[in-house]
């Protein structure tokens, strides 16, 4: 399984080997098209704010492999990656309670 170091590059940040590239923003469909096809597949979400962090949930949702993010250190990305992942059953939650009425 890929860390999430793997999945987030810095802004203008070289590809890793076999990924396509989808370019800046790219519609859902373009992206899902290109994950069926099987390559790995990078995308640019929006620069910054709340469209970044929505964007990132849905591009990870379909199946992106790579995201190039002004700041892959940054802990709400990291964050969101991370809730799609639990989300989809990849990851264990951080935190999981069971709560009984």
């Amino acid at each position: 399984m890929e860390t999430q170091d793997d999945r987030l590059l810095a802004a203008g940040a070289p590809l890793p080997p076999g990924a396509v590239d989808a370019g800046e923003r790219p519609p859902a469909a373009r992206v899902a098209e290109l994950v069926a096809a099987g390559a790995p597949v990078a995308v640019t979400p929006a620069p910054d704010g709340p469209e970044l962090l929505a964007e990132v949930a849905v591009y990870a949702w379909l199946g992106v492999r790579h995201l190039r993010v002004p700041d892959p250190s940054s802990r709400d990305v990291r964050d969101v990656l991370a809730m799609v992942d639990s989300v989809r059953g990849t990851r264990p939650p951080a935190l999981s309670v069971r709560g009984l009425a």
